[in-house]
């Protein structure tokens, strides 16, 4: 086994104990709630990662999938089960102990289903949809595939937006917290800081393992080919459509993870986690890292999502993202990681001055 790979990984672990001791010390522990806030956005790049920079398949709309988990949790845990007591299978659900139970602020007692369960079934939800899509739109390529991909995306968008069940304009609040065991709750309790800062983190590094052992394996290997040259992997034998989908589906997935612990965390979702310009600015944070630079992008979404959360970009928000995608595609392609970018630009420079001439 290569332990060198993990270096990187032993780093990250250092930085997230270092910087938390710095923010307790300085008494400044509120940035913790926007570097937990970012750990979660992570999983989607780093999903999106894997799809763009290995696989070489785009996606614009990776923020339906992040909305999808959020919002599956938020309607399965915000439901009061009482007023279901003569459903069967709500009947079942409760003996079972599979509800959680709290008091609204009124005394009422309010029975729910319990987080493990709405999690599991956003996983579902995220997986099917993903598989059931990525049969048709992975046939298609390059433009083809991101206008689809844009095209689900805006869908999702638009039922948040419209239906009363995810609460429209003004999405779902009240999300209960989420006890994943005795001791550790995602909640967004400022007590909870500290607490939900590792819970975060170290849900990123597990993810970041396995999608490093994914990419050094065999279906790592395959991936790479693919990108290279679909045709070519085909003729050597590489069930490329298996692979693709494989791969856009866990992609899926991840970043509905990413959704369903930020939304307890938060306490609530918004249509706008589902919006264009998310998928947007998640792929611009890819561009800027280096697609297929995993540790690139993990750095990057980490310092862009906690400048963006900070307020720092005000209303230009949206416009800096859009507009880093389109600097990073024209002089960097490979990320802002990459060796001797600078002589890109003095390419594209002399280029212009020929144009001009």
């Amino acid at each position: 086994m290569n332990i060198k790979k993990y270096y990187p990984l032993a780093t990250l672990a250092l930085f997230i104990i270092l910087f938390q001791v710095f923010s307790t010390l300085t008494a400044q522990e509120f940035y913790l709630t926007q570097f937990t806030m970012a750990a979660y956005y992570s999983l989607v790049v780093i999903g999106l990662s894997v799809l763009l920079g290995y696989a070489g398949q785009i996606s614009i709309g990776h923020a339906a999938f992040f909305a999808i988990g959020g919002y599956t949790t938020a309607v399965l845990t915000t439901i009061n089960l009482i007023q279901y007591n003569d459903n069967p299978l709500i009947q079942f659900v409760v003996n079972y102990g599979l509800t959680s139970f709290k008091k609204d602020p009124y005394g009422v007692e309010i029975v729910y289903l319990s987080p493990w369960i709405s999690l599991i079934l956003a996983i579902s939800i995220a997986f099917i949809i993903s598989f059931l899509i990525g049969i048709p739109i992975l046939k298609l390529k390059g433009h083809y595939l991101a206008m689809a991909t844009l095209g689900f995306g805006t869908i999702i968008y638009r039922v948040t937006l419209g239906s009363h069940i995810f609460g429209e304009a003004d999405g779902i609040s009240d999300v209960p917290s989420f006890n994943m065991i005795p001791g550790l709750t995602v909640s967004g309790d400022t007590s909870m800081r500290i607490e939900n800062y590792y819970i975060a983190w170290f849900i990123v590094i597990l993810i970041v393992i396995i999608m490093l052992n994914l990419i050094n394996s065999r279906v790592g290997r395959a991936l790479r080919s693919i990108h290279g040259s679909e045709e070519a992997a085909s003729a050597m034998g590489i069930n490329t459509s298996r692979y693709k989908l494989f791969i856009f589906v866990l992609s899926a997935v991840i970043a509905a993870i990413g959704g369903v612990f930020l939304t307890h965390f938060n306490g609530g979702i918004g249509p706008s986690e589902a919006g264009v310009m998310k998928s947007v600015r998640y792929v611009a944070i890819v561009a800027v890292g280096g697609m297929a630079n995993l540790w690139g992008v993990l750095i990057m979404s980490l310092i862009l999502n906690f400048i963006s959360l900070r307020g720092y970009l005000g209303s230009f928000d949206d416009a800096f993202f859009g507009l880093i995608l389109i600097v990073f595609i024209m002089f960097f392609p490979d990320g802002i990681f990459k060796r001797d970018n600078y002589k890109m630009v003095l390419k594209y420079i002399k280029n212009l001055k020929n144009l001009v001439k």
